[in-house]
């Protein structure tokens, strides 16, 4: 499903590498960051969201942080294009969305379990754009340009 999104994105090639990278080894890296609260599947599902809401953007960059439990994900990410952020907070919530549905397991509670492997990325109770800011150069983007005394 991921590379199908990913097929339909203009993310840029250093950033597709580093998606690549993380599926192989679930490890952060300078173009997709996240804190160790962070399990690797809830960050692949928040980034698969964010490809599938931002297909025209040429993203460089993905930073997440948030607070997972059993049944959620929680918090805020940056993607990070040549030229802005965009901040998003986000809730991804696989029994909420099994309550939605309709969805029970044996016992009768919502199957939580049956939402996240067949939905995957596609439950996020919320996913809200909070700002879009100009990205500013960073000091070895800006290299070799006069810097006034």
């Amino acid at each position: 499903m991921l590379d199908e999104i990913l097929g339909r994105s203009r993310a840029t090639a250093p950033f597709r590498e580093a998606l690549a990278r993380f599926r192989r080894d679930g490890q952060p890296s300078a173009a997709l960051s996240f804190t160790s609260q962070c399990p690797a599947v809830k960050v692949e599902r928040a980034v698969t969201k964010a490809l599938v809401e931002y297909p025209e953007l040429e993203v460089e960059s993905i930073d997440v942080r948030g607070a997972s439990g059993c049944e959620f994900f929680r918090g805020v990410m940056e993607v990070r294009t040549a030229g802005e952020v965009r901040r998003v907070s986000f809730h991804w919530d696989c029994k909420w969305r099994a309550e939605q549905l309709g969805w029970r397991d044996w016992f009768g509670f919502p199957d939580q379990a049956r939402a996240a492997r067949e939905l995957g990325y596609d439950c996020f109770r919320s996913w809200h754009e909070e700002s879009v800011t100009p990205r500013l150069a960073t000091a070895h983007e800006g290299a070799g340009e006069a810097v006034p005394a």
